[in-house]
């Protein structure tokens, strides 16, 4: 263990973007694992598109965004480490994950299939209450983070909360795909019943002009 932690810290300084991804791949699959399994109970029902889907969105996506932004906040420098870490709290909460959540919903809905309607009301419906749960998780995590942890550690912080907090976010996401497909069924059996009624509507008429 201590010989894995020793290479993976010597491949985040060296290759701080491919280790990144990888790690971000991995924290992503494995939270919709978890959220499938524990929080679901799936079981044999287990859906792997869906878990590529995290996966691919994190080591994808998600990964060079987050590495790119953590070095842009690195370079950033402040007269004093107080004000280093509050402004990249603030920074990192308020400019950065508003973006971050919106762009999930909205990425995660394009994977599966759907349109850009589709994409924009699940971030209406999802939005505000994960990024205010977000912002509770994450602003004294971030809080630490930036305070007592070496610049190049700092998204293995972030990555070991995030297991838990992919888990959330894969299962609401899941919730809102499945009140989207509850939705669509609705208007199919409201437009299948007008259908319906339209032959009889016809024939009634033909009789009557009879």
């Amino acid at each position: 263990m201590a010989s894995f932690l020793r290479a993976f810290n010597a491949s985040l300084v060296r290759r701080p973007m491919a280790t990144q991804c990888a790690t971000s791949f991995t924290l992503f699959a494995a939270g919709d694992v978890i959220a499938q399994q524990l929080i679901e109970g799936k079981g044999r029902d287990h859906d792997f598109a869906r878990t590529a889907r995290l996966g691919f969105y994190g080591g994808a996506l998600f990964g060079p965004a987050v590495t790119k932004w953590f070095q842009l906040l690195n370079r950033l420098q402040f007269r004093s480490p107080t004000k280093a870490v509050l402004y990249r709290v603030y920074l990192d909460q308020f400019v950065f994950s508003p973006g971050v959540v919106a762009f999930f919903f909205g990425s995660m809905t394009l994977l599966e299939g759907k349109g850009v309607s589709d994409a924009t009301e699940r971030i209406k419906e999802a939005y505000v209450p994960t990024l205010l749960r977000n912002w509770g998780v994450f602003i004294p995590t971030q809080v630490i983070n930036f305070a007592f942890v070496p610049h190049h550690l700092r998204f293995v912080v972030v990555g070991v909360v995030s297991l838990f907090w992919n888990t959330y976010l894969s299962s609401v996401n899941a919730a809102k795909q499945s009140e989207q497909k509850s939705h669509e069924h609705e208007k199919i059996d409201a437009v299948e019943s007008v259908v319906e009624k339209l032959p009889l509507s016809a024939s009634v008429g033909s009789v009557a002009s009879a």
